[in-house]
């Protein structure tokens, strides 16, 4: 999609204001754009793509609109804050529809699981598979609820800066049993392979391995209870378009087909940053919505670092790669849910491929998005619009994407053709592939990961790049890289930080 360059520049009285430069127009730049305009700050978003979203762009193609990445949107009341903070009313600009089931989730001998939020109708479907597990569900959902609490309500939005900030919440995370995995919790309560399954796959979905992520991770399932799982009319770009509408209205300036090339160091503080064109644009505060490896190895790779060196970056532990295939169809296919997870006939061993061995498995697992089970205006009359998405290795095992892209995406073609997708390979109408070599040099994620960092204990919390910079002063972070991580409610999160380290605007002026 292209679109021309937005301009919206400060009023006469806004010149005079402390200026924020945002790196990036993801959900985590625009939501920092929001707050910092709303704190009094002149702000300029500057984007390398022809359009915003970042993850969260759209691809326009023979009349199908493609959902780029995100397309769960969870915790609406995040969103809902951000539009009062811009003095509107969020159900005004954007229409959200809850979905039901959450997910149908398709085991790999044809049998299938709708995921929801209403206990009794989960209950029931386990009672089918086993019933012993019914009690434990109960248990299960009570601790996912514990964690809740303390990891998403109290947590979420609190920066860890200092070592202390870590060890002022080790007791809570002792007591939650955050030094189990996710599947180690899930099968303390649970004994059905299919259910643990069920139960456990959601770090998938923010990049990170069920069985060495924290348990923290557990939360997702009291969240989804608590808040749905929601989708918007005309897609998860209508989110981005929405914010982008009420950052424009608060004088924010969006520059597109801008990439930052450096960001500017003077007496230890960033002072703005330095475009590819070679224009240098200088500003008192920076925020870097840029996958954080990135951000340090090659933003900042000529200023000294103390924690975040080269070094650090390259022992780190980097979440999985994603291939994505848009795809549209002539005809529709009107048994397949809005959101399908298609469980593949390994479940530890594939994850180790992907995640230990990092080697591109001849089976896979996959998430199949049709938005026009809901919203049939994103794809031509008669038709429908897909994406399906596999966890894949990131750039650091040998896959030849350049090769394997094109028999790999066929596998999967073939795949759902015999299962869920009757006849597929005879109704594409138009098709796109992105691999991790599309996140490594368009979205610059290191190695091409989906999600930025692993999620594990040790690279969470304090663990993982401060939202404040250990390196330099005036730099912030936000985005999946950063606290809280990765998933929509997440990247929200880590820009709602910076409302407590961000100074406030007048120190500047």
């Amino acid at each position: 999609m292209t679109v021309a360059a937005s301009h919206v520049p400060g009023s006469v009285q806004s010149r005079g204001k402390a200026h924020a430069v945002v790196i990036g127009s993801g959900f985590g730049g625009l939501a920092a754009a929001v707050r910092l305009a709303a704190r009094g700050f002149r702000v300029t978003i500057l984007e390398k793509l022809d359009a915003p979203g970042g993850r969260a762009y759209v691809h326009q193609r023979d009349g199908f609109s493609f959902d780029a990445g995100p397309t769960i949107i969870t915790a609406p009341f995040l969103l809902e804050e951000l539009w009062d903070l811009g003095g509107r009313r969020f159900a005004d600009d954007v229409d959200l529809r809850l979905m039901d089931p959450f997910y149908r989730i398709r085991f790999d001998d044809g049998r299938v699981f709708d995921y929801s939020g209403d206990a009794d109708k989960v209950k029931a479907q386990i009672a089918e598979y086993s019933p012993a597990d019914v009690a434990g569900y109960d248990r299960f959902m009570a601790m996912s609820e514990k964690v809740f609490k303390v990891g998403f309500e109290d947590l979420g939005h609190v920066p860890f800066t200092n070592l202390t900030d870590m060890l002022r919440i080790v007791p809570d995370m002792a007591m939650l049993q955050s030094y189990r995995t996710v599947y180690g919790m899930v099968s303390s309560y649970i004994k059905d392979p299919f259910i643990r399954q069920v139960l456990s796959f959601h770090p998938l979905l923010i990049g990170g391995n069920p069985f060495t992520v924290t348990s923290i991770y557990v939360l997702i399932s009291f969240l989804e209870r608590k808040w749905g799982v929601h989708s918007a009319m005309g897609g998860t770009g209508a989110v981005v378009n929405g914010l982008v509408s009420l950052v424009e209205g608060q004088g924010t300036e969006i520059r597109y087909n801008a990439e930052v090339e450096r960001i500017l160091i003077q007496d230890g503080k960033a002072t703005g940053v330095r475009l590819a064109s070679g224009e240098e644009i200088t500003a008192d505060v920076v925020v870097s919505d840029v996958d954080p490896a990135i951000t340090y190895g090659k933003l900042l790779a000529e200023h000294p670092r103390k924690r975040w060196t080269d070094r650090k970056i390259e022992r780190s532990q980097f979440s999985n790669g994603l291939f994505v295939w848009y795809f549209g169809t002539k005809r529709q296919y009107p048994d397949v849910k809005h959101h399908t997870i298609l469980l593949g006939p390994r479940y530890r061993e594939l994850i180790q491929d992907i995640f230990k061995h990092k080697t591109l498995a001849e089976d896979f697992s996959l998430y199949l998005y049709r938005p026009t089970a809901t919203d049939p205006s994103l794809a031509p009359e008669g038709c429908d619009a897909f994406y399906v998405l596999a966890p894949v290795p990131h750039l650091g095992g040998d896959t030849d994407w350049e090769t394997q892209a094109e028999p790999y995406r066929a596998r999967i073609a073939r795949y759902l053709s015999d299962s869920i997708l009757p006849g597929l390979e005879d109704q594409i109408a138009t098709s796109l592939v992105t691999t991790p070599l599309d996140f490594k040099h368009r979205l610059n994620s290191h190695l091409g990961a989906g999600f930025s960092l692993e999620p594990t204990l040790m690279q969470s919390a304090w663990f993982r790049p401060h939202n404040k910079s250990e390196e330099v002063e005036h730099l912030y972070l936000v985005g999946a890289g950063t606290h809280p991580g990765a998933g929509v409610p997440g990247v929200i999160s880590s820009a709602r930080v910076l409302d407590r380290v961000v100074p406030d605007a007048s120190t500047f002026v």
